[in-house]
């Protein structure tokens, strides 16, 4: 009896882990989709690292106070965007912001990341380099709005 406990208690954890994961396709499943970039707008890449702490809390991610997506771990989705400055936020018991200008041809990358908080874990955006956060993002799955898969 013990060990049917044991195993239904550590199966319900895997189910509360892997309940807090990205799904989607794979980065390199997408990849070849992923238009070319207009010339006069930027590209907005937005992720979170796999990791197994804070895997519940997936708060939404704002641009300029509008909706575009949710902090999922081990996830990653983008947006082609005007030129322009903007805000990137998200809210658990706290907000939490980044503020960048993006110009025409530009791609910028904002990790959200999980730290402690006093009820609820917060969620920071942060802009990183193109060096540090294009392997990140090859790791992930692809959390956006679905995309052909057909080569472009």
């Amino acid at each position: 009896m013990k060990k049917l406990f044991r195993a239904l208690l550590i199966s319900a954890g895997v189910a509360l882990v892997a309940t807090g994961c990205a799904s989607g396709p794979q980065y390199k499943d997408v990849a070849s989709a992923i238009p070319t970039l207009a010339a006069d707008h930027g590209r907005i890449y937005f992720y979170r690292s796999d990791s197994l702490g804070g895997g519940m809390i997936q708060p939404e991610i704002k641009l300029n106070d509008k909706v575009v997506g949710r902090s999922v771990p081990g996830g990653f989705f983008f947006l082609d965007e005007e030129p322009g400055d903007y805000t990137v936020s998200t809210s658990t018991e706290v907000t939490r912001e980044v503020k960048f200008a993006l110009h025409a041809g530009d791609t910028k990358y904002v990790q959200t990341s999980v730290s402690m908080g006093l009820l609820v874990g917060h969620v920071t955006p942060t802009l990183e380099d193109a060096e540090t956060a294009e392997p990140e993002v090859e790791t992930l799955k692809y959390t956006g709005t679905p995309m052909s898969t057909a080569a472009k």
